[in-house]
């Protein structure tokens, strides 16, 4: 039984790792990709993705709870279409996004084992909305 908050933090880390950090492909080969053309996403998409944000859910690790992107307005909007942009145009994610807090929730069965917990990851709202753009 572990007690300690540290040796909890690292049973919680050491679980997480092996489970979301699984390398089991063998055969990987390279193959040329053909890029579309795509065009820019719109302001209206970026309209539209900010108002499918869900109401009261959990931050992510910026802190920054989707009432308050829906509540920007025009600016917040503009502002969140300029990043947008800039990562379609860079083709890469901010590191920030790279990482997110992972919450473990309860299941069934015994508490002490960690496989009896669903994990849920916290994402940034700007993250999901990007991803509601993208895909």
């Amino acid at each position: 039984m572990v007690a300690d908050c540290n040796s909890v933090l690292g049973r919680w880390r050491n679980h997480f790792y092996l489970l979301l950090n699984v390398h089991q492909v063998n055969d990987v080969r390279q193959m040329e990709i053909q890029q579309s053309l795509v065009p820019e996403p719109s302001v209206f998409e970026t309209e539209l993705a900010i108002e499918e944000l869900i109401r009261h859910k959990s931050s992510g690790s910026d802190l920054i709870p989707s009432e308050l992107i829906k509540a920007g307005g025009r600016t917040i909007c503009y502002g969140i279409h300029k990043h947008v942009i800039s990562i379609c145009n860079k083709e890469e994610l901010p590191e920030e996004w790279k990482q997110s807090i992972i919450v473990p929730v309860y299941r069934k069965g015994d508490k002490t084992d960690c496989s009896n917990y669903t994990a849920i990851s916290l994402l940034t709202a700007t993250n999901t909305i990007v991803s509601n753009i993208l895909l």
